[in-house]
């Protein structure tokens, strides 16, 4: 296909979400993260085919997140990890699962739901356990349980927080009393609420690096899409999105020659540059240019030169035996995300979640 586009393996999908369920007990059930288009690929394509596999959740960011998911035809729960006040009626009318992270959100939505003459809707509080995002806080228990204490509208479905640094050995000591002070405000919890709600805390690392921190559930999010946190996890994960490019055009310049905007590069000697039709507007962010990035064609590499333009890149390929028309790999199978990012001091998530809209997704299995 003689596009841009990002190809989606859903084989890759079910390879990584298998060995994320190896790594956790039987009773130990999964929640996938989807959010932000299921990290720059296509939610509801990454959602059916979980929703197959036997995911229990999904977790998205806002509710629109969640309405595109059913409007896709998921049926399986869905928690809002940020839910505002504007969507309450599209977040009930979908079915929706809301995280009430504050005083004022959990009052917010008890008032909501009240008006509506719910009865037991399902909610998820989460705790700050040293993130600093949202959260409530441990003092928080006693207000939040004399709040819920014998209401009829909400049923409190789990409880949860989120580890700051769990890829980091060097963050142990933070982790362990993280989990420890989860654990003791989930006790709390528990022997307040008329009803026991399920546990979780982990992300994808955390999962490989916390066992301890397993509880109830797991969320994992970037380790579905191929990536573990560490090289040595990722060898057991697959890249699920692969953005592809095409050379739309083969230029021969002379030394001296500039190419790009703002005559940032100047041709040392005689070159070769192939121009591809994907740019900023498509998620390469600026940072690649000048040689901080690069793609590959006919698997070797192309360096980027000039700056990234909206809508196009300039690579390299002199030394490169190469045509108008032949497929180029910016990220996927050769070049992971993880690799690209850190050409521009970043991390994987950036890079996957930054791919345009505008880039054609083709679905492969």
């Amino acid at each position: 296909m003689a596009v841009t586009r990002l190809e989606i393996d859903l084989g890759a999908l079910r390879h990584n979400y298998l060995y994320i369920r190896s790594k956790i007990a039987d009773n130990v059930k999964v929640i996938a993260v989807v959010k932000a288009f299921a990290y720059g690929s296509d939610a509801a394509a990454i959602s059916l085919e979980l929703e197959k596999q036997g995911v229990d959740y999904f977790a998205v960011a806002y509710v629109p997140e969640g309405i595109a998911l059913r409007d896709a035809g998921i049926r399986t729960p869905i928690m809002v990890l940020h839910p505002q006040p504007d969507y309450f009626e599209e977040m009930v009318d979908r079915c929706l699962e809301p995280n009430l992270y504050s005083k004022r959100i959990l009052e917010l939505f008890y008032a909501f739901a009240k008006a509506k003459n719910q009865k037991n809707y399902p909610v998820h509080l989460k705790f700050n356990t040293g993130l600093n995002r949202l959260g409530f806080s441990a003092k928080d228990c006693t207000w939040i349980l004399g709040r819920l204490h014998k209401n009829t509208s909400l049923r409190v479905k789990s409880l949860f927080s989120h580890l700051v640094a769990s890829e980091d050995p060097t963050a142990e000591e933070f982790s362990l009393n993280q989990i420890l002070e989860f654990t003791q405000i989930s006790k709390q919890m528990i022997e307040g609420l008329d009803n026991v709600p399920f546990l979780h805390m982990t992300n994808t690392s955390g999962i490989i690096n916390y066992e301890r921190a397993h509880f109830d559930y797991v969320r994992t999010g970037i380790g579905l899409y191929g990536y573990g946190n560490t090289p040595e996890e990722s060898a057991h994960l697959m890249p699920v999105a692969r953005l592809k490019s095409v050379i739309s055009q083969l230029h021969t310049i002379q030394e001296g020659d500039n190419v790009g905007y703002n005559r940032v590069f100047t041709a040392p000697q005689e070159m070769i540059i192939a121009t591809l039709p994907i740019g900023h507007a498509d998620g390469i962010s600026r940072a690649f240019g000048n040689g901080a990035g690069y793609v590959r064609i006919g698997g070797v590499k192309a360096p980027i030169v000039g700056n990234v333009c909206m809508d196009m890149i300039m690579v390299d390929v002199t030394n490169i035996s190469c045509e108008e028309g032949d497929d180029v790999e910016i990220f996927g199978e050769l070049t992971g995300a993880e690799e690209l990012s850190s050409q521009m001091k970043s991390i994987s998530y950036e890079v996957l979640t930054a791919i345009s809209q505008r880039v054609k997704r083709v679905i492969v299995d």
